[in-house]
């Protein structure tokens, strides 16, 4: 049976695949099917489950892959996605990689899709199926839930500069779940801005991540004081990361909602 990645390859089961993620939330999934083994390298970013991603070797981060590590390693797959990494060095790997796995979830219900591709190409579709039920069960939850007032919450990632996030982007797809939209600003799927009177009294609030950028509750603090509006702390694992802690996202989303 042939399973088919985000750019519309084919892939064959192979149940001897030597897996590179360059993918941290991917990493995770990979681990939890029961393919920690396999891994045979992994990002700098690739920091979950712990335990298990110790033994395996770093080639690099998700931009700054270092080519030279994963040819030492001769993996038979490489799993790539289109947001973070870049297409150079899907192109370079091509070339000495047989099979490149590429991913692109636009949003939370495609963990599903995801899954079973992993699950598929590296021969765990059972663990793959158990871990969709409980995705389902979960989306079920989410969806079943009293929705609350609309609201307009500017999600922060980064600052000097500060930047956000646009509405085509799977952490606004996330907070569409709960009925949470984000300001239009700009074409840039991860916009710059600058704090202004128009943009403040556009918004009913302002969420800051905890990653890329680490922001804490003493950011929150200051912000909420400066802007006059509601600031929260989010979790930007359980917000932005595919795959495992998806699941995870979705009970968050809800606890989320009822703040």
């Amino acid at each position: 049976m042939a399973y088919i990645d985000a750019l519309g390859t084919e892939h064959q089961a192979d149940p001897n695949a030597r897996i590179v993620s360059l993918v941290p939330s991917i990493t995770e999934l990979l681990c939890d099917l029961g393919l920690a083994g396999q891994v045979v390298g992994r990002t700098g970013f690739c920091i979950h489950p712990w335990e298990a991603v110790q033994a395996i070797p770093k080639v690099g981060g998700t931009k700054d892959v270092n080519l030279e590590k994963i040819r030492k390693l001769a993996p038979t797959h490489v799993v790539l996605n289109i947001d973070e990494n870049e297409k150079p060095t899907a192109d370079a790997l091509a070339e000495f990689v047989p099979n490149l796995v590429v991913t692109h979830p636009l949003r939370p219900y495609d963990n599903v899709a995801l899954a079973r591709l992993m699950g598929g190409v590296f021969c765990r579709e059972q663990q793959a199926a158990a871990w969709c039920a409980a995705f389902e069960a979960e989306y079920a939850l989410l969806q079943a839930m009293p929705k609350g007032r609309p609201q307009n919450m500017l999600y922060c990632i980064w600052q000097d500069p500060w930047m956000t996030i646009s509405q085509d982007t799977y952490i606004a797809r996330m907070l569409a779940e709960i009925g949470w939209s984000v300001p239009d600003l700009g074409e840039s799927r991860y916009p710059e801005f600058r704090w202004s009177r128009e943009l403040i009294d556009g918004i009913d609030g302002v969420l800051l991540s905890s990653e890329p950028y680490r922001f804490t509750e003493a950011h929150a603090d200051v912000l909420e004081r400066q802007i006059g509006k509601p600031v929260l702390l989010v979790d930007g694992e359980m917000m932005s990361w595919y795959g495992s802690r998806s699941l995870q996202g979705l009970t968050y989303l809800r606890e989320l909602a009822r703040r």
